[in-house]
């Protein structure tokens, strides 16, 4: 019964780590499922590594299962010091020193961003994402907590903080890279495929940590210049009344003091930039959806949906109005 335990052991153990391994496999914000080069060395040189591993802990087993099962007599001194020397030391350390070189060898190309295609600033702030677009005419194009990438295009990804320590991290397209007060890191990604992809960040900031999400869309270069063209473009004005009455209300309330609608009067700087907002895939940093229901929900309880979020709540306000704000940024694409 004694000698059994440690064979039923390893098969719960060997089963547990399987069901661990094909789960994280699939879906948009999994390390496993690449769809970038730099995801797919990692990728690679993570199962080479789960491979040696593997087979470090089968030479363990196999030697505690010989211990359990060998008849107790006496063994040579010689054979039991050729096995610990050649078992226990110089297979682990030549096992070792492979994938550290293997790893170590792609480094440089995970790092090479001079002959990007496009460069993009990511600023990780308390608890959202700036992200900011240089077009070819030289115009800033700014959004929020979205990014968009062409495919196939080398991308590097300037990124910087101005509050905390953040990291940022696609676990699908590429490593992940702390964005540190006071410098610049650069991160190259290179897609290899569409898609819509979670990002997070990946390092402690504060209260709302686990709320700092965002959504990384790969699109075909031809998709891709089309949607940045038509970004860089002012906000459309309100087409209805309820639209204007939002407008009015948006106004009213001093929301242009922290957020900027481009064609408008509105060029606040603190918060995200709203000129296109209604077109984004989520809202509050991959929280809530871009219906007029979200944008009310979001602006009357800001603190509730986020903890410590710099922005107001206005649940003081009449619901008609929040309902028209909500409706003019849900119609702002």
């Amino acid at each position: 019964m004694i000698r059994g335990r440690p064979t039923k052991l390893c098969l719960v153990f060997a089963t547990l780590l399987g069901a661990l391994v094909l789960g994280g496999c699939e879906g948009g914000q999994s390390a496993l499922h690449p769809a970038g080069r730099g995801a797919e060395d990692i990728a690679q040189l993570f199962w080479w590594m789960w491979s040696g591993a593997a087979l470090i802990w089968l030479a363990v087993m196999a030697i505690a299962f010989y211990a359990t099962q060998a008849r107790p007599e006496a063994h040579s001194e010689a054979g039991a010091r050729w096995l610990i020397l050649g078992a226990g030391v110089a297979f682990p350390i030549v096992l070792l020193t492979v994938l550290l070189m293997y790893g170590l060898a792609m480094m440089p190309g995970l790092s090479a961003t001079a002959d990007a295609d496009l460069r993009i600033e990511v600023a990780g702030e308390q608890w959202w994402w700036r992200v900011r677009y240089q077009t070819e005419e030289g115009e800033a194009v700014e959004l929020a907590n979205e990014i968009r990438l062409p495919v196939g295009r080398r991308v590097v990804l300037e990124l910087s903080s101005p509050d905390v320590i953040h990291s940022f991290w696609v676990p699908s397209l590429g490593g992940k890279m702390d964005m540190i007060p006071g410098r610049v890191n650069q991160l190259l990604l290179e897609p290899t495929r569409t898609g819509v992809f979670r990002g997070v960040c990946a390092e402690y900031c504060g209260s709302s940590h686990a709320l700092m999400k965002f959504e990384a869309v790969v699109m075909p270069v031809d998709e891709f210049d089309s949607w940045l063209a038509a970004q860089a473009q002012p906000a459309q004005p309100p087409q209805d009344e309820a639209a204007r009455r939002g407008m009015q209300a948006f106004a009213r309330n001093g929301c242009s003091a922290c957020h900027a609608i481009r064609g408008t009067e509105a060029d606040g700087i603190m918060g995200p930039d709203l000129t296109h907002v209604g077109s984004r895939l989520t809202l509050a940093a991959g929280i809530l959806g871009t219906d007029v229901d979200d944008f009310t929900h979001w602006i009357a309880q800001t603190h509730r949906i986020k903890p410590d979020a710099y922005m107001p709540a206005f649940d003081m306000l009449p619901e008609q109005e929040l309902r028209d704000m909500a409706y003019y940024l849900s119609e702002l694409e």
